[in-house]
């Protein structure tokens, strides 16, 4: 007789019966570290509930309490007045309680039909119905309006399509709870918009969404329901209709933001030329010339493949570069060599710190330590105690917050890693930086801290290109823009001209109406 592991009737219905989640006097703490404190509220179906907070506010162990992935040290949860007790994400599960994470739990080797149904396939004696799990697989993606072909490898997939997986995969457990955290974090703009209207959806059809994102203007925009938290501690919880940008960021952090960006200090026309590029030619480079001066801050804007990275890497020597040249004070920058332009005084902040930028399981020392290498060693020894001197003055530099040198990176809040990037870099003072993303994942008050360094370095003489997706960070920092498509530059933008509808008409090569 064919057995399977998965109610069928699920996949029919986006039904959620759940009722209300409610969250009372629920602790947690790590090491005697609170990081929740007696936290207490209320989760509605079909609604969308934001938890914000800056990094270590607890939001996320929160969402992780509700998803299984930790129990509380006290408190209790409850779903429709039945008391909930979670020991795991399967048990979380098996109580309709799905959680999207940041770090996608995608199995690149398997098709997206396999994703959706891991854990819960159709078999028959011991072996999976593969016809029967693409035909519910293409009926789920029909319910829910996803164009995703179910053979293709979920490995070979955007971020953005592999997300869509993990919703698919939700709905077909009938989740009656979704959590999201940090579900735009790595998504262009159009893919964000499209994930927006896929959590509105989860919404109408009944589930519960909690909503974990940095995004303010994300937050207001989606939610129904907003709580802040502070500390581990439940600052309060408002509908997002009596809510704003000004009062949220007060919340988050107890007290006003006077302004987003420090006061621009605008560098002199006469200021020397520190960086010189001239008609550079890379992958994804097409003909690109420019000029930074010391003290200038450069904008770099565009929409996502208009070939902002592929400028920094070119620059940087971390591309090959087919014609062009890149002059650092006067001289030539040569060769395919990124540890030849550290050397000079060119560095770059990546545009992911994880994937391309720290040592995550390393320690901090040995992250900001990295790039000096050659001048903290002598016979290939690395010399201890000035090592761990010229790091404390980069950390107390670039306000770098960890209790010791030697915790690995991954301990560190999003933040505080990011600032690890900029500690490095000025283990040598450059004279250029070049930061792409440089707030990617980190909370407002971060935000402010990397904008106020930023400010500090170029009031410094430092010459600084940001390069972001955010277009208020681009027009806020920057004293000039430069806008690119298809790998060329579009619009040199100054002064009153440097505006969101310049940018974006430049971005999309639209003429500007009058």
């Amino acid at each position: 007789m064919p057995t399977r592991t998965f109610d069928e009737q699920s996949v029919s219905s986006f039904d959620n019966p759940g009722g209300d989640l409610v969250v009372a006097g629920v602790s947690k703490r790590f090491g005697g570290v609170p990081a929740l404190s007696d936290v207490s509220l209320t989760i509605e179906p079909g609604k969308v509930h934001a938890l914000i907070g800056e990094n270590g506010a607890g939001k996320s162990t929160l969402g992780k309490i509700i998803s299984g992935v930790l129990e509380p040290d006290s408190g209790t949860l409850t779903m429709g007045g039945t008391p909930l007790v979670l020991r795991s994400p399967r048990e979380a599960i098996g109580h309709g309680i799905i959680t999207i994470a940041q770090e996608l739990a995608i199995v690149p080797g398997l098709s997206v039909a396999e994703n959706v149904y891991l854990g819960s396939e159709f078999a028959t004696a011991g072996f999976v119905r593969r016809r029967e799990v693409r035909r519910r697989f293409r009926e789920l993606a029909h319910r829910a309006g996803f164009d995703l072909s179910p053979d293709v490898l979920a490995g070979s997939l955007s971020t953005a399509d592999q997300q869509k997986v993990e919703i698919l995969r939700a709905l077909s457990r009938n989740a009656s709870i979704v959590v999201m955290d940090e579900p735009t974090a790595a998504l262009s703009g159009n893919e964000a918009a499209a994930l927006h209207e896929i959590i509105r959806s989860l919404a109408r059809r009944g589930s519960a969404v909690i909503l974990i994102s940095h995004f303010l203007s994300e937050v207001l925009s989606l939610a129904d329901t907003i709580t802040t938290l502070r500390d581990g501690h439940l600052v309060r919880t408002v509908e997002a209709k009596d809510a704003t940008t000004e009062s949220l960021i007060e919340g988050m952090l107890g007290r006003t933001l006077s302004s987003a960006f420090p006061d621009k200090k605008l560098a002199g026309s006469d200021a020397p030329i520190v960086l010189e590029v001239d008609q550079l030619r890379a992958p994804g480079v097409d003909d690109c010339s420019f000029v930074l001066r010391r003290g200038e801050i450069l904008g770099i804007a565009g929409l996502v493949g208009a070939g902002r990275s592929e400028l920094a890497r070119a620059i940087f020597r971390d591309a090959k570069v087919s014609q062009g040249t890149v002059r650092l004070d006067g001289t030539e920058l040569a060769g395919h060599s990124p540890h030849r332009s550290i050397h000079r005084g060119l560095v770059l902040i990546p545009e992911s710190r994880k994937s391309m930028g720290l040592m995550m399981s390393r320690s901090v020392r040995e992250n900001i330590s990295l790039s000096r290498l050659d001048l903290l060693s002598r016979f290939s020894w690395i010399a201890g105690i000035r090592e761990r001197r010229e790091v404390a003055r980069v950390m107390e530099q670039t306000t770098v917050k960890a209790a010791s040198m030697a915790l690995p990176a991954m301990m560190l809040s999003g933040g505080n890693q990011q600032k690890l990037l900029f500690a490095r870099s000025m283990m040598k003072t450059p004279s250029v930086l070049i930061a792409d993303e440089p707030t990617r994942g980190v909370d407002v008050g971060s935000k402010r801290a990397i904008y106020d360094l930023l400010a500090q370095m170029a009031d410094d003489g430092m010459g600084i290109i940001v390069i972001s997706s955010e277009l208020d960070e681009v027009l806020g920092l920057a004293h000039r823009v430069l806008v690119m498509r298809n790998g060329r530059f579009t619009a040199d933008l100054t002064g009153s001209d440097m505006n969101e509808q310049a940018v974006l008409a430049a971005a999309f090569d639209e003429t500007i109406a009058n």
